[in-house]
């Protein structure tokens, strides 16, 4: 999902050099193709996509032998659909881009890439991701990743200039990673596979509408429909954030209800949404943005430490 979107690398510049004298204007250097690959695929924005998934098949491992292969194999394929679904997303918005400061410099907009090249390259990698979880790992992989890239290309990127909804459109596919991964190491779909999705689905809720808030300007310059379009005063979306994190961290009580975890994470779990819901609360009431960009900066840590956290509390569980 964009944010889901990575921001452009920051350039150094060189001084220029005339008879052996530093002018006063520098000149920035270009990125290299490297650099340019890399925000084409969103490698950064990826790098969540992959965590999750190891989380997913770490998850379903337990209690057998664990797969190491298998979970490169995953990881692998996961990874090849993520980065070519990205360069699809951004090859449909190469205009849009353009007029935004944000997205102005990335390889497409900025004309340093032909759009027929991040074609060949999205559909490479597609197609490869698909392919090779379908053969080393499963077909059931296979065809959850197939859906991720089908709704977050077809569905969720032109259904941002359409309606505001294009928001919880857009976690599904963010929120299929940790499933793949669940199902990748030989887990079934029961309460677990669907628990981690819906972790994923509603963290991404505040994070989002967080970045939607303090990129409302620009957002709102190209015809985004987002939730905090006209949301000076930040109480719509600091409240759409409140309301969220507390259901998620009713969803945290789930484990333990069905007893697919300890009483560390029945603890913790909800303890941490209610964090995030606190910070929520703050920026409706003040509408600052050092507000909105505390609880953005939240929801990135509360990812890798919840997911850690019901780690160790799944495999532990008595």
């Amino acid at each position: 999902m964009e944010s889901r979107e990575s921001s452009v690398a920051k350039q150094a510049p060189d001084a220029a050099v005339d008879g052996g004298a530093l002018e006063n204007k520098s000149t920035p250097t270009p990125p290299g193709l490297r650099q340019d690959l890399a925000v084409l695929m969103k490698v950064r924005l990826n790098f969540f996509v992959l965590i999750t998934t190891f989380f997913g098949y770490l998850l379903a491992s337990r209690g057998g032998s664990f797969e190491w292969l298998k979970m490169m194999h995953t990881l692998l394929g996961t990874a090849a659909a993520a980065f070519g679904s990205a360069a699809f997303n951004q090859l449909m918005e190469i205009e849009l881009d353009a007029r935004m400061k944000r997205t102005a410099d990335r390889p497409l907009p900025s004309r340093r890439m032909d759009p027929v090249v991040a074609f060949a390259i999205g559909w490479m990698l597609c197609a490869l991701g698909i392919i090779h979880l379908a053969v080393q790992v499963g077909h059931e992989t296979a065809y959850l990743t197939a859906a991720t890239i089908a709704v977050y290309v077809f569905v969720y990127t032109p259904l941002k200039r359409v309606s505001s909804v294009n928001t919880l459109v857009g976690a599904v596919p963010g929120a299929i990673p940790p499933v793949i991964g669940w199902v990748g190491a030989g887990g079934a779909m029961g309460w677990e596979a669907w628990f981690l999705f819906g972790l994923l689905f509603l963290w991404q809720l505040p994070h989002f509408i967080a970045i939607n808030w303090l990129c409302r300007e620009e957002y709102e310059s190209v015809g985004y429909q987002m939730w905090s379009n006209g949301d000076v005063s930040g109480r719509k979306s600091g409240a759409l954030s409140a309301i969220f994190a507390l259901a998620l961290a009713a969803w945290s009580l789930l484990p333990g209800a069905l007893g697919f975890a300890n009483l560390l994470w029945s603890l913790a779990g909800p303890l941490l949404a209610l964090v995030m819901m606190a910070l929520a609360v703050r920026f409706a009431q003040d509408g600052r943005r050092e507000s909105a960009r505390r609880l953005f900066l939240f929801t990135l840590l509360y990812l890798p430490v919840a997911l850690v956290v019901l780690a160790i509390a799944w495999r532990l569980r008595g």
